[in-house]
């Protein structure tokens, strides 16, 4: 899987990082982070494959909402 660091999904979905964090916590079809080591300041990931499922969801939901 294809990695994508907390700072490149922001970039990605054009939101910032409390934005992100927001959505994390309360949208729970959103994926889960990926910590990379035990200690508080090790870096976090997201699965781009992931992100990009998620990302088409959002786009079919909104598809039907408009119909």
């Amino acid at each position: 899987p294809i990695r994508v660091q907390f700072k490149t999904v922001c970039e990605l979905l054009d939101i910032s990082r409390e934005s992100l964090r927001h959505i994390v916590r309360t949208d729970a079809s959103f994926p889960r982070p990926i910590k990379a080591g035990d200690t508080k300041q090790a870096p976090v990931y997201f699965d781009y494959a992931q992100l990009v499922e998620w990302h088409n969801k959002q786009m079919q939901s909104l598809t039907v909402m408009e119909a």
